[in-house]
């Protein structure tokens, strides 16, 4: 064990030398996140996370949208015209003004691409004045919280070349890019001009690791000074070390199993509740996550206010029902004990990742409790990026994923692009449900809670019973500072992570 402690110890140090420790005015940052390019609809939330470019308006801690770039907005009576103001004093990285002007270019170049903004009922984004205006098809009340999404960050001209495509990330916010070494580093330095107000902290180092025991020994050793995501078991001996602070909050994310309902493994819903069904959540929280309250009895956590419903049967593990839905299902029994039907052996292979290093695990416990209901799961472990492309050539047969639920503060936005036609790389896969996504479109048109509290619930009960995605847990975001830094704060919504208000401890 003291060889493989001073291993880890080792490979710590190598990969922490690489943070440029010898300048103790820079910033040291270490999370699990790979920088694979710089489009703003791919790895924008890369920059946003880091303040190096802003998106119109953003959301505080609460979930509530406040000024960013923008500091009002309007809508008009009927909910078609809104209407952005521009700070007088924003600037790019380049020295040039952030404009109505440039700003509605940006967004025009967003809509035209993958990011959410191609969801929304948009006709066209313009300038007036101070003012971009977005003009819409029909009232969308959760317009403001899509325009907090990474896929909206505001770039100056100079980001693009003369076919639009992005090849620098020139943004307006307190760090700007001092040089980029895809996948792993990232280095910032203070713009200057930003709006707010100098940074305290002139230089920022981030770098991709993707071990999150590698992580926690940066942390121990002071190689990094802000380490995000960590293992629980690191978290339980890294609150015991007094040189660091450890915090935690619940977040709008949930690990779940996406499913492609094409499969004739998951195209019943009898097959999909079964595989709920034989899931022992509250063991895979206790002992994985050490925290049993994680375990999702449906979708959304219960922090999600509105969102997380008492009145619909929780989930829970009953084996005897799920091979009683296997058996309506079809599903019998073969010599080797694994699941037949018309020849072919129920045997999938799951397919996940470890940037969030607890899902290899769980992933692990599923193998073992579905294999307990005649159910044969292969696990691989590989890149974030296989699962969305093994959703669009249609090979994914199932993914153990986690999936942020605030990928725009309202869930709503979620909710468009996951269960929507044809579903999402991160939502449903083969899954059409004509009555879910006409509950979804009705939520978005308002902003009435009495209006939407019906709706609500009725989606989630759609959700819950149909399980096109099947919730596993839900999450804590665990953030690790040596006490050196001040400051630190947990954005539960990973929007912000706030690094110009960190500062030297006195």
């Amino acid at each position: 064990m003291r060889t493989l402690f001073v291993l880890l110890t080792t490979v710590a140090l190598g990969v922490a030398a690489t943070l440029n420790p010898a300048h103790a005015e820079v910033l040291k940052v270490a999370g699990p996140w790979e920088i694979t390019g710089i489009d703003p609809a791919q790895t924008g939330y890369v920059f946003s996370r880091l303040q190096v470019a802003e998106t119109l308006v953003t959301a505080n801690h609460n979930g509530k949208i406040v000024p960013a770039l923008a500091d009002r907005w309007s809508v008009s009576g009927d909910g078609l015209i809104w209407r952005f103001t521009l700070r007088e004093n924003a600037r790019f990285h380049d020295g040039t003004p952030v404009t109505a002007e440039t700003a509605a270019a940006s967004l025009t170049r967003a809509l035209a691409g993958v990011g959410v903004l191609s969801q929304a009922p948009l006709a066209d984004i313009t300038s007036e004045g101070r003012d971009v205006v977005i003009r819409l098809t029909k009232p969308f009340s959760a317009l403001p919280a899509y325009l907090v999404h990474f896929s909206t960050i505001v770039l100056a001209p100079s980001s693009y070349d003369a076919a639009g495509k992005v090849t620098q990330i020139v943004g307006s916010g307190p760090y700007k890019v001092k040089s980029l070494t895809a996948p792993a580093r990232l280095e910032l330095q203070a713009s200057g001009g930003w709006w707010g107000g100098k940074p305290a902290i002139e230089e920022v180092s981030y770098l991709a690791v993707g071990q999150g025991e590698t992580r926690a020994l940066m942390a121990e050793s002071g190689e990094a000074d802000l380490v995000f995501s960590m293992l629980p078991v690191s978290v339980d001996r890294l609150k015991a070390n007094l040189k660091l602070d450890v915090q935690i909050a619940t977040i709008p994310r949930t690990r779940v199993l996406k499913v492609n309902a094409a499969s004739p493994f998951f195209d019943q819903v009898e097959e999909r509740q079964a595989i709920s069904a034989a899931i022992d959540r509250v063991g895979i929280t206790k002992v994985i996550l050490r925290n049993a309250d994680l375990a999702a009895t449906q979708l959304f956590p219960p922090a999600m206010k509105g969102w997380n419903s008492r009145d619909i049967p929780p989930l829970v593990r009953d084996v005897d029902r799920a091979k009683e839905l296997l058996a309506a299902a079809g599903w019998k029994a073969g010599s080797d004990g694994v699941l037949q039907k018309d020849g072919k052996r129920f045997s999938v292979t799951l397919l996940t990742y470890s940037s969030w290093p607890e899902l290899p695990p769980i992933a692990t416990a599923l193998q073992a409790q579905l294999r307990q209901v005649g159910i044969e799961v292969k696990v691989s472990v590989g890149n974030s990026s296989e699962i969305p492309a093994r959703h669009q050539d249609g090979t994914l047969e199932m993914g153990l994923i986690s999936r942020l639920y605030s990928i725009v503060p309202d869930p709503v936005g979620t909710l468009l692009q996951d269960y929507g036609a044809g579903g999402s790389d991160w939502g449903s896969m083969a899954w059409d449900n004509k009555e879910i996504q006409s509950v979804v479109e009705q939520l978005a048109a308002t902003s009435d809670a009495a209006a939407r509290a019906p709706l609500q619930s009725r989606a989630l009960e759609i959700l819950q019973q149909e399980l096109p995605s099947i919730p596993i847990t839900w999450s804590e975001l665990a953030i690790v500072s040596n006490k050196r830094i001040t400051g630190v704060t947990v954005d539960p919504l990973e929007v912000n992570y706030g690094l110009s208000a960190i500062r030297w401890a006195e």
